[in-house]
């Protein structure tokens, strides 16, 4: 599988995530129109929250740290609307993908 992003073919694992960040808009239109989600504003937000994570840590927050992060930033945004909002993996991994970065691996190493 792969993505074509500004003209250009880019590489995925076999889950459908980057295997190189790509932080451009035309990254977020694509792979949300692939995972089948119509962006809002709060879609934003949260994909923006990660790709900041991740280009501080190098790595994406587990999502009990991201719902805890999340109480601040969009306060009326709970658990079930994260998973309203990315229906198919939730928003640790779907909201990731849809960022354009690579695959997190968590604790349990999914």
């Amino acid at each position: 599988m792969s993505y074509v992003i500004n003209g250009e073919e880019k590489e995925t694992d076999d889950y459908g995530f980057l295997l190189e960040p790509d932080y451009s808009d035309e990254a977020v239109q694509v792979i949300a129109e692939a995972e089948s989600i119509t962006l809002t504003d709060d879609h934003m937000v949260v994909i923006n929250y990660f790709r900041e994570k991740f280009q501080e840590d190098g790595k994406t927050p587990n999502f009990r740290n991201f719902m805890k992060d999340m109480e601040s930033i969009l306060p009326h945004a709970g658990s079930k609307e994260m998973y309203d909002m990315f229906p198919i993996d939730g928003p640790a991994k779907q909201a990731v993908k849809i960022a354009g970065l690579p695959k997190p691996y968590g604790k349990a190493g999914y």
